[in-house]
């Protein structure tokens, strides 16, 4: 068995699910207790009764514009603690040593907790050992990339060099002078160093390993650094939650962090779908400063059947597959994923469904495909006009047979013509 960082990562599934549900209903409680927002949001929500996936299922999602909104209505207070609309269960002192903001803005806040944004099981998986020194080069500064990588980096037993962004030559020059044993940062950044350092004529022989994230990390630039003796590893972390999923060495999916929930459910709705369907990523996290409840992270994936080879027993996912907010702009009307899933609830003989606009902008045609063992004529019809009610457009409706239509999470597909 490889090595692990902590023997949580190699329990029995059916163990770590019985913990996770027993951490539940107390974390819906504290949420309600010491969040506004969702002492709002689960009114009349019994927290005891929250003891599955089932029941988390019955709550809702909480999506990322959804908090923005809270945040930027509540700032109108003008009160501290509300600067996060509601959703953190600590506010600013000696509880919360940062802040941070993400596009938006947004903005996090930052706990006292060891590792508070559990990146040091990825850093680990990535390779990094105690006593080691890392490069960091994410961002120091009003997103906490950089923080989150330290603290995890801290956490592991390793000392960090805060490189951020930008001065490439003096990044080569630190890396030539410290010996770092790896990079932390986007992979297109470490790729820009070590071709300056090509460039610059300096070698930058101990950088022999990285953990990646913030953007795709596609095979070919895998290969590219494999054939420059650099073993990455890409993560997949958020500024809300921390760590959802990391890589492991068998380069097969990501693995989920030990401290989260993560359901993948129909885009625009809260269902979950059936296990390797693609969906969004919804996750819950046992976090009691900042305890986001179902937080839809508008990220597409699917659950990867079987376990990790390197001995790791929790569920992969496929990572990042695209965005699920699938939101067009038809005939003038905004139709949304939702609203297509509303259409298909009202039909028992529809499994899934996947609305296609089509043509030239400006004159658009809508079609909606379903997949139905009992196709007929009179079953398109009332779609048809389920399809005029919900949306107030005219659509099309094509059948196909069960199992039909693409696994790739789209609700919505946009493939008008723009030339």
């Amino acid at each position: 068995m490889a090595s692990v960082y902590d023997a949580l990562e190699t329990r029995l599934p059916a163990e770590r699910e019985a913990s996770l549900m027993a951490a539940l209903p107390a974390q819906v409680a504290h949420a309600q207790t010491a969040s506004v927002a969702f002492a709002e949001l689960l009114a009349g929500v019994n927290a005891s009764d929250v003891v599955d996936r089932a029941a988390l299922a019955r709550l809702p999602v909480i999506r990322k514009h959804e908090l923005q909104e809270r945040q930027q209505a509540s700032r109108q207070l003008a009160v501290a603690a509300n600067v996060f609309g509601g959703f953190s269960a600590v506010t600013f002192g000696a509880a919360m040593p940062r802040v941070f903001a993400s596009p938006g803005p947004i903005y996090e806040p930052e706990g006292t907790a060891r590792d508070y944004w559990r990146m040091a099981r990825a850093i680990y998986a990535a390779g990094f050992r105690p006593g080691e020194l890392i490069h960091n080069s994410f961002s120091y500064h009003f997103v906490p990339a950089g923080s989150m990588m330290e603290t995890g980096a801290h956490a592991l037993g390793c000392s960090v060099f805060p490189g951020g962004t930008g001065q490439t030559e003096q990044q080569v020059h630190a890396m030539r002078d410290l010996q770092p044993a790896g990079y932390i940062g986007t992979p297109s950044f470490l790729k820009i160093i070590v071709e300056k350092a090509v460039e610059m004529g300096l070698a930058l022989p101990s950088v022999k390993k990285a953990m990646f994230g913030g953007e795709a990390y596609p095979p070919s630039l895998r290969d590219w650094f494999l054939e420059r003796g650099i073993a990455g590893y890409q993560c997949y972390a958020t500024a809300d939650l921390g760590l959802i999923a990391y890589e492991t060495t068998a380069r097969e999916g990501l693995v989920l962090d030990e401290n989260v929930i993560v359901e993948i459910v129909r885009p625009g709705t809260g269902d979950p779908v059936a296990v390797g369907e693609v969906g969004e990523l919804v996750v819950t996290a046992l976090n009691p400063n900042y305890p986001l409840i179902r937080f839809g992270t508008g990220d597409l994936s699917a659950v990867m059947p079987g376990p990790c080879p390197t001995g790791r027993t929790n569920t992969r996912i496929k990572g990042w597959m695209g965005r699920a907010d699938q939101t067009t702009k038809i005939r003038g009307m905004f139709v949304h994923p939702k609203q297509v899933d509303d259409i298909i609830k009202r039909f028992s003989e529809v499994a899934r469904a996947r609305l296609v606009v089509s043509g030239e902008m400006a004159n658009d045609v809508m079609t909606l495909q379903v997949e139905t063992p009992a196709a007929s004529d009179a079953l398109a019809t009332r779609i048809g006009e389920a399809i005029r009610d919900v949306t107030k457009l005219r659509g099309q409706v094509v059948m196909v047979s069960p199992g039909s239509l693409p696994n790739d999470g789209k609700v919505i597909e946009d493939a008008r013509s723009y030339k």
